[in-house]
């Protein structure tokens, strides 16, 4: 069964950091282009960042270029967002995909920035 499953979203300070993961199971992701998309209330959901190998390049949003970093160990089968500096503006549901032949969505994490 193809699943990926986010953690590690939650409540944090502005200016604070939180590091999300996301597994995947049922596929390999080494050949798959990994993404990272949030979707804040009343928004369109967009893509904040990818990582199209584990030693490929990497592109990010403009409006978090800087304080986010993605990552990847697929060894692990997972990729990362690293996400420091966190902004109020950053507060949205961060939702993992991996696409490849076929594409992937996980169920989203929360991510809520207020002090």
């Amino acid at each position: 069964q193809v699943q990926l499953v986010e953690s590690g979203g939650g409540l944090v300070q502005p200016g604070g950091s939180l590091r999300l993961s996301c597994l995947a199971s049922g596929f390999n992701i080494s050949k798959y282009v990994m993404n990272w998309y949030r979707q804040a209330p009343g928004k369109e959901r967009i893509l904040v960042a990818n990582s199209f190998s584990s030693s490929g390049p990497t592109n990010y949003d403009d409006s978090v270029k800087g304080r986010f970093t993605i990552s990847r160990d697929d060894t692990k089968n997972t990729v990362y967002l690293q996400m420091n500096s966190l902004k109020p503006e950053d507060t949205a549901v961060y939702y993992c995909m991996a696409i490849f032949l076929r594409h992937y969505w996980g169920q989203g994490t929360q991510v809520t920035v207020s002090s």
